[in-house]
């Protein structure tokens, strides 16, 4: 691919406004509640939710299923998008804990707002924000989950760091993502799609 790292991003963050504003018309990858459910969530936490904070959701796994969120937990989502992984362990973590969503993508953040109000949830927020450069303090978090978020990120070692950075001592990452093997062809590329397909 013979794009410059900014238009990469640029393009990503064009896509995910998409997603955000129009989810139904996305057609190179799956979206909304019944993608949702084929990860392995639950079907009627998924339907407890509205409408709107399940419609533009974009994961590729279920972050949520690789560890128990506690009562009380300070959990911080990257790429947080429309919400849903926030708003499900908003509640789990009940209103003695907080969560964090951070996107990169204005309209994103504003529909998980919306979607936190809508689902009565007040123990999260939202911020617009890069995961290179998150705004949350050194050894706050108990737990960062993140769901296809990393592949689309050109420094990845960076992150891992900053992840570190704002996890506290015993802390965990929980992630879902893509990935290619090293021994995945040039045609097999081209034949899966492009970097956002």
């Amino acid at each position: 691919m013979s794009e410059s790292p900014d238009r990469i991003k640029s393009m990503i963050e064009e896509r995910f406004v998409k997603v955000a504003l129009a989810p139904t018309a996305e057609q190179k990858f799956p979206v909304g509640p019944e993608s949702a459910r084929r990860l392995g969530y639950d079907p009627a936490e998924i339907d407890a939710l509205p409408p709107r904070a399940t419609e533009s959701f974009a994961g590729v796994g279920n972050p949520l299923a690789l560890g128990e969120l506690r009562a009380g937990e300070v959990v911080l989502d990257l790429g947080c998008g429309a919400g849903m992984d926030s708003l499900l362990a908003a509640r789990r973590v009940g209103l003695t804990g907080r969560v964090i969503g951070v996107d990169m993508t204005g309209a994103m953040v504003e529909k998980a707002r919306a979607n936190a109000l809508a689902a009565g949830i007040e123990n999260a927020e939202f911020h617009l924000g890069e995961v290179d450069h998150l705004p949350v303090d050194d050894g706050s978090v108990d737990v960062v989950i993140s769901n296809g978020v990393f592949n689309l990120c050109r420094d990845k070692p960076g992150i891992l760091a900053e992840i570190f950075r704002v996890l506290h001592p015993g802390g965990r990452l929980q992630m879902a993502d893509i990935l290619l093997k090293e021994d995945v062809t040039p045609e097999q590329v081209t034949f899966k799609g492009e970097w956002s397909d």
